[in-house]
C-alpha cells in the first residue's frame, strides 16, 4: 500500500473499472430471481452544475442503492436530466445577446437548433459532475425529457387528458412575466416585500344621468398605472361610511368611464380609505371580484408591462370620444408600467384628484427566473383539472400506499392538494414539448397525437380544403417531469422494464418541489398507470452554511462540493452529508467537518497499512465462529452488532444514524481499541494466537470496507482490490459484493471482558482529564471477586500501559481522599492524598460550573424570550439552542467530576 491515502490519483481510475464492469446496469443475468428495487433521479436541468443540495440528495439515493445492490437485489437506479424549459431558453438567449443576436431574428427552427447545439456540447456537464461523486445509476439507461420515447409519452398524455375532459383551454388571469413574455405557474412566483406607497385617488360620484355631483369617493392604490382598466368601485358591505353610495357610480378620471361602486366583503374598511379600486384583467383578487358582480375585463397592458391603449378596443368600449381621452391615450401610449405610474400620479395631481400618499411595505410577485416583477395578465391558456386528479393523489397517502419521510411532511402534502387550483400548463417559449393542438381559421381547436390526424379529424368536420395552425406554446417543464417515474421505462409501450420496475421503490427529493413534482408525479402516475409511482418519499433538509445561514451568491456564502472533491475528495463529502443529514434538521455544513471525515478515511487507509505490515492476510477458510481469543471473538461480535444497526438505520432513511454507527466502530471500536489491544499479539512471537489475530484483522477490515461502501465507495472499492492481493481470489469488485451477514456472532462473555477493559481505561482517562492530572496515579479496585481478579491479571499490563498507571490493585474499601468512579457496576478508586489539592480542586470545579450555570440562564431566559424568538433569524436562534445543550452537558459532566471529590 502506498504511505499515504490520495483520492484524486484512484476515484477516476475506479470509475472506469465501474464502468467498464456496467457494475451499475439494472436486470444483470446474475439477478434474474432477486427482488428488484428502483429509484428514479430527480432529474437535473441540463442546464446545471453540482450545487451542495445535488450533493447531498444524490449522496443519499446512491447510499440507498449501493445497499440494496449489495443487499442482493436487482436494483435500478434510473438516471436522466430535464430540459429545464424557461432556464435553458433563457442560457441560450443570453448567448445570443452577447453575440447582439435575437431568438425572433432567427426563428423558431434555427433557435431551437442552436439550442440543441448548446445541449450537446455543454448541456451533459452535470450528469459527469454526478459520476465525480460516485453516483451509481444505470447510466447505460440515462433520460432526457425531450428524447424520442418520452416525447411520445408526452403527446399521449396531453391527448387522453384532453379527451377525458381533463385539459382544457380557458381565458383566465395568469403570473406573466414581462421579461420571459410567458406565463409561470404560482409556484415559480417569489413574494417578496417591497418599499413602496399607497396613492388615495379621488373619483368623481355621479347622478343617475351621468353629471358629476361635486361629491368624491376616495380609493387607494398601490398601482396607479391599472386605474385605467377600473371597472369598479368595491367597499364592505357593511361600511355604514358608504353605505348610501352602493349602486351609485363614479367617472373614471382621466379616462371618463362610468363604473359602479358595489358592495363586497373583499373591500377591507380597516385598510387605506375602506374603498379599492376593481381591475379584474389586472389582479388575481379584483378577477375574482369581477366574476361575482358581472364586470367587465380592460387590459392595459401588453405583454412587454408597457402601457396600450390607443388602438385597444376594450379600453375605448363604452367611453365617449374626448380630448381627455385622446390626450390621455397619447400620454401614455407604450410607456413601461413604472414610468406610466409615475405619470399617472402626475395628472391626477395636475386635476386635483390626488388626496395624499403614504408610505407602504408590500408584497410584490418576482419570477424566481427572471427576478421580474410579475403580472396578473388576462390569456388563453391550457390547463389541468388539478383538482380531479389530485382526489387519488389524496387518498394514496392516507391509505399508506405512499409513505413520506418524514412523516410531518405529509400534511404539507395534503394542505397544497386540498386547495389545488387548476395548473396552467401552456407556456410562451420556444423550448420544450410543443403544445398538440392545431385550429382552424375560425379558431376551432383539434387535439391530437399528431397532425395528420389533427387534419384528418378536421376535414371530417370541415371538409377537405381546410387549413391547419399549430398552437405556438410549449408545455410547462413540470408537465414532463410528471411522467419520469414511468416514462423512463418505456411508456406508452407495454416494456418489461415497466413491469419490473414501477411502482419504484423511493423517492428522494427536497421539501422545495413536493408540489411541484412529488405531487404531480403522483397524480400523473395514479391516472395513467393505476398505481403510485413510489412507495416512500423520503424528504431532506437543506444545506446551510456552517452559522446556519441559507447558502446564496449575494451573501458569498456558497459552499462549491466540486472544490470540496477536488480538496478533500469524494468520500469525504459524501460522509460529511451522509453524517449530518438527519430527519427534519438543515445541515450545517464546514469544510473543517468534511477535512475531519477526510481523517477519517486516512484513519482507515493507516489502520489497513498497519494490518499490511503486520501480515494480516485473507486466510481461505477462516471462520470466525471458531475464534478461541477472547479479543478476536469480542471484535466480531461488535461487527455483527454495528452491521444489524447500520442495516436498520439505511432501511428506516436514518442515514445520520448510519454514519455515526459506522464511524464509531471504525474509528472508536476497531483502530482505537482493537488494533491497540491486539499489538502484542500481533507482534509477539510467531503461534495460533497469532494466526487467528492477523486472520481476524483481515477478516473484519472485511466487513468494514463492507459496510463503509454506500458512503465511502471510492475509499473502500480501492481497499477491497489491495487486500485481495493477498489470500483467496475476490469473486468481485465491492460493489457487486454481498452486504455483510454476521448474525449470531455476538458473544456476551467477550464484549462483558473487553468491555470492562475499554470502560474502565475510559473512565481512567476522563477522570484524569478532569483533574488535570499529567503524571502516573494508582488506581484500586473495591471489592473486587475473584473472577474479577483473574480479569485484572490477564489485563494489567495492557491497563496500567493505557490508563497511565503506576499500580493497578486491590482494596475493600476506598481510601480517604479518593475518586472514585464506576465501570459496569463495579468501583474503582484513584487515590489523590499528596496528588492534588482536593479542596482547591473542589474550589476550581465549583467555580466553573457557577460560570457555566450563570451561562445557562442567560440562554435559558433569551430562548424564552417570545420578542427573541420572533425577530432573530432562524440560524442565530439555532445556534442559541446548540450552545445551551453544550453549556448543559459541560455542567453536568463537571458536576459528576465535583462528586467524585465528595
Amino acid at each position: 500500500m502506498e504511505k499515504t491515502f490520495a483520492p484524486a490519483a484512484i476515484e477516476s481510475r475506479i470509475r472506469d473499472a465501474w464502468e467498464e464492469a456496467q457494475a451499475f446496469r439494472a436486470g444483470r443475468p446474475e439477478r434474474a430471481g432477486a427482488s428488484p428495487y428502483s429509484i428514479v433521479i430527480p432529474p437535473p436541468n441540463v442546464t446545471g452544475s453540482l450545487h451542495m443540495g445535488h450533493a447531498l440528495n444524490n449522496t443519499l439515493q446512491d447510499i440507498l442503492v449501493r445497499y440494496r445492490r449489495m443487499k442482493g437485489d436487482d436494483v435500478l437506479w434510473q438516471p436522466g436530466t430535464d430540459h429545464a424549459g424557461i432556464a435553458t431558453q433563457m442560457v441560450v438567449e443570453r448567448q445570443l445577446m452577447e453575440r447582439q443576436e435575437h431568438r425572433r431574428e432567427l426563428g423558431r427552427e434555427k433557435f431551437v437548433e442552436r439550442v440543441w447545439e448548446w445541449k450537446a456540447e455543454s448541456g451533459g456537464k452535470i450528469v459527469e459532475q454526478l459520476k465525480r461523486l460516485g453516483a451509481s445509476c444505470d447510466w447505460s439507461r440515462e433520460r432526457f425529457t425531450l428524447d424520442e420515447g418520452l416525447s411520445r409519452a408526452v403527446v399521449k398524455v396531453f391527448v387522453q387528458l384532453y379527451r377525458d375532459g381533463l385539459l382544457y383551454k380557458d381565458k383566465r388571469l395568469v403570473n406573466w412575466d414581462p421579461a420571459l413574455h410567458t406565463a409561470i405557474s404560482d409556484l415559480e412566483v417569489l413574494q417578496q416585500e417591497v418599499k413602496g406607497h399607497l396613492w388615495r385617488f379621488k373619483y368623481p360620484i355621479v347622478d343617475d344621468s351621468g353629471k358629476e355631483t361635486g361629491e368624491f369617493i376616495v380609493v387607494a392604490t398601490t398601482r396607479p398605472e391599472t386605474m385605467l382598466g377600473d371597472t369598479a368601485v368595491a367597499v364592505h358591505p357593511e361600511d355604514e361610511r358608504y353605505t348610501a353610495l352602493v349602486g351609485k357610480r363614479v367617472r373614471l378620471p382621466l379616462v371618463g368611464r362610468l363604473i359602479p361602486i358595489v358592495a363586497d366583503e373583499y373591500s377591507d374598511p380597516e385598510k387605506g380609505t375602506g374603498a379599492v379600486k376593481i381591475t379584474p384583467a389586472h389582479d388575481f383578487n379584483d378577477f375574482e371580484v369581477g366574476k361575482r358582480h358581472g364586470l367587465r375585463l380592460v387590459n392595459v397592458l401588453d405583454p412587454q408591462a408597457q402601457m396600450t391603449l390607443a388602438a385597444n378596443a376594450d379600453f375605448h368600449e363604452g367611453v365617449d370620444p374626448s380630448p381627455e381621452l385622446a390626450a390621455t391615450a397619447s400620454t401614455l401610449d407604450g410607456l413601461d408600467r413604472f414610468a406610466a405610474r409615475k405619470r399617472v400620479v402626475e395628472m391626477m395631481e395636475e386635476r386635483e384628484l390626488l388626496d395624499g400618499l403614504d408610505d407602504h411595505k408590500h408584497m410584490v410577485p418576482h419570477g424566481d427566473r427572471s427576478g421580474a416583477v410579475l403580472e396578473p395578465r388576462l390569456t388563453d391558456q391550457w390547463y389541468v383539472d388539478a383538482k380531479t386528479l389530485a382526489q387519488p393523489a389524496l387518498k394514496a397517502v392516507r391509505d399508506g400506499r405512499t409513505t413520506f419521510v418524514p412523516k410531518n411532511w405529509e400534511k404539507t402534502y395534503f394542505e397544497w392538494l386540498e386547495n389545488i387550483q387548476p395548473w396552467c400548463v401552456s407556456r410562451q417559449l420556444w423550448w420544450g414539448h410543443r403544445i398538440p393542438a392545431w385550429y382552424d381559421e375560425d379558431g376551432n381547436a383539434y387535439v391530437e397525437e399528431t397532425e395528420e390526424a389533427a387534419l384528418a379529424a378536421a376535414r371530417s368536420k370541415r371538409g377537405d380544403g381546410v387549413t391547419l395552425t399549430r398552437d405556438e406554446d410549449v408545455l410547462d417543464t413540470w408537465f414532463s417531469s410528471a411522467l419520469w417515474p414511468f416514462s423512463t421505462l418505456g411508456w406508452p409501450e407495454k416494456t418489461p422494464e415497466l413491469a419490473r420496475y414501477y411502482p419504484t421503490s423511493a423517492l428522494v427529493t427536497g421539501f422545495d418541489i413536493i408540489f411541484f413534482w412529488v405531487a404531480r408525479m403522483m397524480m400523473m402516475g395514479l391516472y395513467f398507470m393505476d398505481e403510485v409511482p413510489f412507495r416512500d418519499v423520503y424528504i431532506h433538509a437543506l444545506v446551510r452554511d456552517e452559522k446556519g445561514a441559507k447558502m446564496s451568491k449575494s451573501k458569498g456564502n456558497v459552499i462549491d462540493p466540486l472544490h470540496l472533491i477536488d480538496e478533500y475528495g469524494a468520500d469525504a463529502l459524501r460522509f460529511t452529508l451522509a453524517a449530518m443529514a438527519a430527519q427534519g434538521r438543515d445541515i450545517k455544513l464546514s469544510t473543517q467537518r468534511v477535512e475531519g471525515y477526510r481523517n477519517f478515511a486516512t484513519k482507515l487507509w493507516n489502520a489497513s497499512r498497519f494490518a499490511e505490515i503486520n501480515g494480516c492476510a485473507r486466510v481461505e477458510y477462516y471462520d470466525p465462529r471458531a475464534n478461541t481469543i477472547t479479543l478476536n471473538r469480542w471484535i466480531v461480535g461488535e461487527a455483527a452488532r454495528t452491521i444489524a444497526e447500520v442495516s436498520a438505520a439505511i432501511e428506516a432513511y436514518r442515514f445520520n444514524d448510519a454514519a455515526n454507527a459506522v464511524y464509531r466502530f471504525v474509528w472508536s471500536v476497531f483502530c482505537d481499541w482493537y488494533v491497540e489491544l491486539a499489538k502484542p499479539l500481533l507482534q509477539g512471537a510467531d503461534g495460533a494466537d497469532k494466526d487467528e489475530t492477523r486472520a481476524t484483522t483481515a477478516y473484519v477490515l472485511d466487513q468494514i470496507y463492507a459496510l463503509l461502501h454506500p458512503f465511502m465507495p471510492f475509499l473502500t472499492e480501492e481497499l477491497w482490490a489491495i487486500k485481495g492481493a493477498d489470500g483467496p481470489k475476490r469473486e468481485t469488485m465491492l460493489a457487486l459484493a454481498a452486504w455483510p451477514a454476521l448474525e449470531g456472532l455476538e458473544d456476551a462473555d467477550a464484549e462483558s471482558e473487553i468491555g470492562w477493559v475499554v470502560d474502565l481505561i475510559s473512565e481512567v482517562r476522563s477522570l484524569r482529564a478532569e483533574m488535570n492530572l499529567t503524571s502516573e496515579t494508582e488506581l484500586l479496585l473495591i471489592g473486587a471477586d475473584d473472577a474479577l481478579k483473574a480479569r485484572t491479571e490477564r489485563w494489567d499490563e495492557t491497563i496500567r500501559k493505557l490508563a497511565r498507571l503506576s499500580h493497578f490493585g486491590f482494596a475493600e474499601a476506598a481510601p480517604k481522599s479518593s475518586a472514585q468512579i464506576i465501570v459496569r457496576g463495579g468501583v474503582a478508586a484513584m487515590p489523590l492524598e499528596g496528588v492534588i489539592d482536593l479542596g482547591a480542586e473542589r474550589t476550581r470545579l465549583a467555580k466553573e460550573i457557577g460560570k457555566l450555570e450563570g451561562e445557562l440562564k442567560k440562554l435559558d431566559a433569551k430562548l424564552a424570550n417570545e420578542g427573541f424568538l420572533a425577530k432573530a433569524e432562524e440560524e442565530v436562534i439555532d445556534e442559541h439552542r446548540e450552545r445551551r445543550e453544550e453549556t448543559a452537558a459541560r455542567v453536568e459532566k463537571l458536576n459528576a467530576a465535583l462528586l467524585r471529590l465528595s
